[in-house]
């Protein structure tokens, strides 16, 4: 069964930076592409960025792009989002998510597995 596990959220102060990790359990991070999403309070799930399954290829929201990065290490079978110059709009629940494709998706309604979420607080 696959298990998804995410960590490194916290409280940060307005331009400053943290690093969230997503572990994956039960079967090789290879087979899937990965991706970050968040949701706000009273707001849907959206999409942050997404990685291909071998990492070549990435992807990342128009919100945060320059600022987020994607990242993975097959070997760790873990995923990485590095998060740089945080605003207090980037304030939410961010969960990682797999999808047993190629590329993976933008939609959270084709992820297959989540995980719990961890909370990113970004004081101004």
């Amino acid at each position: 069964q696959v298990q998804l596990v995410e960590s490194g959220g916290g409280l940060v102060q307005a331009g400053g930076s943290l690093r969230l990790s997503c572990a994956l359990s039960g079967r090789a991070l290879s087979l899937y592409a990965m991706g970050w999403f968040r949701q706000a309070p009273g707001k849907d799930r959206e999409f942050v960025a997404r990685i291909s399954r071998s990492g070549g290829a990435t992807w990342h929201a128009d919100s945060v792009k320059g600022r987020f990065t994607i990242s993975r290490e097959n070997a760790k079978n873990t995923v990485y989002l590095q998060m740089n110059n945080l605003k207090p709009e980037d304030t939410a629940v961010y969960y990682c998510a797999a999808n047993m494709s190629t590329y993976g998706s933008n939609k959270p309604d084709d992820m297959d597995y989540w995980g719990k979420g961890t909370l990113v607080t970004v004081s101004s």
